[in-house]
């Protein structure tokens, strides 16, 4: 393809106006024929090439910077974390100022009325100061938010000790969270007691945090888990040298176990665990029971007096709306988590999706205050191990036996969990799976046909149990869904397609084999229909390549064994020596498609032509039978143009011979063989060339009037073929 050619061509694809549908329109009614779509196929391929050339050279000249670039901002987010870490130091250190400046004020000034008692005074302040700042705990031990300011204090420690903490600035976003309890662990891997790592708890007032400990970033940690406390269980473990001071986390379906640096801080981990876990449920049960509790009118909030304030600025007072409260009381809604639990650990799929649908019908078109909100994200949690065993069971590691069929029930719950689009990809791929391993599993056959026969069978099966039951389970989906379907079986297709090749056409059989074979897939493509599924063109255009290259073969094949008969003719009638013989060729010649040909035997068992053009007429004639039955239309001019070649070797020759040929009686002889030709053999062809594709064949026609003997000059020794 020329510079400017091409040129021309990617600015008609990059105009902002292209359409892809117009201008295939226009291709195909521009074109002489398939050649020119194949050609501007290649030159659209070539530019998608070149284009994707260009592009990764460019990405591998900025890819250096690329690296720099990455490690700049590494740097950069480290400096960041240190300088918001000293940024919340500072700024604890002076909010910490007017908390102590106070007390010492006022004990200043009591010792001044009292005249002259300001050791104790200062003693009072020094003592309240130790306790404002022993309330902020160090990273390192264990330290418990035992006495100190109020939710304002305690949210500020929270935010200090998180700064330490990398990937859980999600955490300072839920209202009235306060740090509890903090230390250092050891985790332990659960079988084998080993050493894992050291991480640092921060145990909130609903919530426990492991972070584990960066040895390159000294007093930093990165986030590592975050356990509601309504589903996390302690477990105490006995001391059994030299494991000691250890404790169990139990969180359905996990469990971690932790080692505290002496008995002291276990005991005080366990007790406030539980302490903590009290107080939490303590608290959630007196918000639901204010939440049932019946609605009062609304509160009027009066108006605060303020002297400073002009009478003519005064507003109407806007009553404060209360909030509207949800009965979450009841007891399955109580016991909803545990019964999610036990529906999930039972393998109940259907029971837990049944408590979901119960739960959301019963909160539909309802506010959504804390307690809801609180209850939703225990539910979520369950949500979620759910869909995890649901994709467990869909997983291409699980049994693939009992078919299609045995996907449903982890299906239909997912759906019904609004999962469609993760439910249809597990299937499919859980589907492929299945498929490709009983095509492993088929035993080569020494006969192709028969081999053949079983991969037909189990495939195209499989596919349409898949069909059925894809249509059964995903019926009222998303349409996407479908589409996703014709790509996944489009994908089978050539699992299948590469088992069939490598069998049928790699291992060379003959081309009647291969016809049998092909046709053989065909007919069970065709079963596909009755389920409006229609892959024929899918299994076209991935045996197209494997079957050019198969007639091409056959066809070198016959050219080669005709030349081999042409240079071994003597022009001499045949002899078939038996009557037997001599009904046995009539009837190839009438399988063959020519009905004249008694008009062509003799006396006894002669045969008046050359046993060359009798071998080449059946040759020919089977080999378009052959051909025909693998026949579609993306190889009609592969089919055609191996026929014109075929016939122009035989033809050639003839015409060759007459003109050569210098003895009167063979020269009649070959004109007899060349009027067989002529007049009985590429008729036929043309005809059942015609019935095999629907259409004539323009060359074939122009190849049989250009051989016409009337155009052929005997006394030349040119040829005009």
């Amino acid at each position: 393809m020329s510079d400017s050619g091409a040129s021309r061509l990617r600015r008609q694809l990059e105009s902002g106006g292209f359409e892809a549908r117009l201008y295939v329109k226009q291709l195909s009614q521009q074109s002489d024929g398939d050649r020119d779509l194949q050609e501007h196929r290649q030159r659209i391929q070539a530019l998608a090439e070149e284009t994707a050339q260009n592009l990764k050279r460019n990405v591998y000249q900025n890819y250096r910077q690329f690296i720099e670039t990455a490690r700049e901002i590494s740097y950069l987010e480290s400096e960041m974390y240190q300088l918001s870490h000293l940024l919340t130091e500072q700024k604890s250190s002076l909010e910490s100022i007017p908390l102590t400046l106070l007390p010492a004020a006022a004990a200043a000034g009591a010792a001044a009325a009292s005249g002259g008692e300001e050791g104790g005074g200062g003693a009072g302040g020094r003592d309240h100061l130790r306790g404002q700042t022993g309330f902020f705990p160090s990273p390192g031990g264990a330290s418990r938010d035992g006495s100190g300011p109020g939710e304002e204090g305690k949210q500020r420690t929270l935010t200090t000790l998180l700064e330490k903490v990398e990937g859980c600035r999600h955490l300072l976003e839920t209202p009235g969270q306060y740090l509890v309890y903090n230390g250092d662990l050891v985790e332990y891997e659960a079988d084998h007691m080993a050493q894992l790592q050291r991480v640092h708890g921060f145990l909130m007032n609903d919530c426990l945090l492991v972070a584990t400990w960066l040895p390159q970033r000294r007093g930093m940690y990165r986030y590592n888990a975050l356990y509601p406390l309504d589903g996390l269980a302690v477990v105490n473990v006995k001391d059994n040298p030299p494991m000691k001071d250890m404790f169990k986390l139990l969180m359905f379906p996990e469990s971690r176990i932790f080692q505290a640096e002496n008995a002291k801080i276990k005991r005080e981990w366990l007790e406030v665990l539980e302490e903590t876990k009290r107080a939490l449920n303590e608290k959630r049960r007196r918000e639901q029971e204010e939440a049932a509790a019946p609605r009062g009118p609304p509160q009027v909030t009066p108006k605060a007096s303020n002297p400073f304030e002009d009478e003519d600025d005064d507003e109407p007072t806007v009553p404060e709306i209360e909030e509207e409260k949800v009965d979450l009381s009841m007891e399955w809604i109580q016991e909803l988590p545990e019964d999610l639990d036990v529906c999930i650990a039972q393998r109940d799929f259907e029971g837990a999706v049944d408590l979901l649908d119960k739960l959301n019908h019963y909160l539909e078109d309802k506010p959504s205050p804390p307690p809801v909100k609180e209850l939703r994200a225990r539910v979520d949690e369950r949500v979620r191990q759910l869909t995890e065993v649901l994709v467990f069971e869909l997983s291409p590691d699980r049994s693939l036996r009992g078919g299609p069929k045995a996907t449903r029930r982890a299906v239909s719950q997912l759906i019904r969990l609004g999962q469609c689009t993760k439910a249809c990809e597990l299937f499919l791929r859980n589907r492929a799976a299945a498929v490709h391993t009983a095509i492993r599993q088929l035993r080569i056959e020494g006969a192709t046909l028969l081999y053949i026969h079983k991969l037909c069978h189990v495939f195209f099966t499989s596919l349409l149990e898949t069909a059925r039951e894809f249509e059964t389970d995903f019926a009222g989906t998303d349409s996407g869904c479908y589409s996703a379907f014709v790509v996944w079986a489009r994908s089978a297709m050539g699992m299948f397609v590469d088992a069939f090749s490598k069998q049928v056409f790699d291992s060379k059989e003959s081309l009647s084999t291969a016809a049998e074979c092909v046709k053989v897939a065909k007919e069970h493509c065709q079963q596909l229909g009755d389920i409006g599924l229609d892959l024929t063109f899918i299994i076209h255009a991935l045996l197209v390549k494997d079957i050019q290259g198969a007639l091409h073969s056959y066809k070198e094949i016959i050219i080669e064994a005709t030349k081999h008969r042409n240079s071994e003719e003597m022009w001499r009638r045949m002899n078939l020596m038996t009557p037997e013989a001599l009904g046995k060729l009539k009837e190839e010649m009438k399988s063959c498609g020519v009905s004249n040909f008694e008009q062509y035997t003799g006396d006894d068992c002669w045969v008046n032509l050359s046993y060359t053009v009798v071998a080449f007429t059946k040759q020919t004639m089977g080999f378009l039978e052959e051909a025909l039955k693998l026949y579609f239309p993306e190889l009609h001019m592969v089919l055609l143009e191996s026929l014109v070649e075929i016939i122009l070797v035989a033809v050639q020759h003839v015409d060759y011979s007459l003109r050569c040929e210098q003895d009167p009686e063979k020269k009649a002889f070959i004109k007899q063989n060349a009027s067989f030709l002529y007049e009985t053999v590429l008729p036929v062809v043309e005809k059942r060339f015609e019935e095999g594709v629907g259409k004539p064949a323009k060359q074939l026609q122009d190849l049989r009037n250009a051989s016409r003997l009337i155009r052929v000059n005997p006394e030349s020794t040119t040829s005009v073929v």
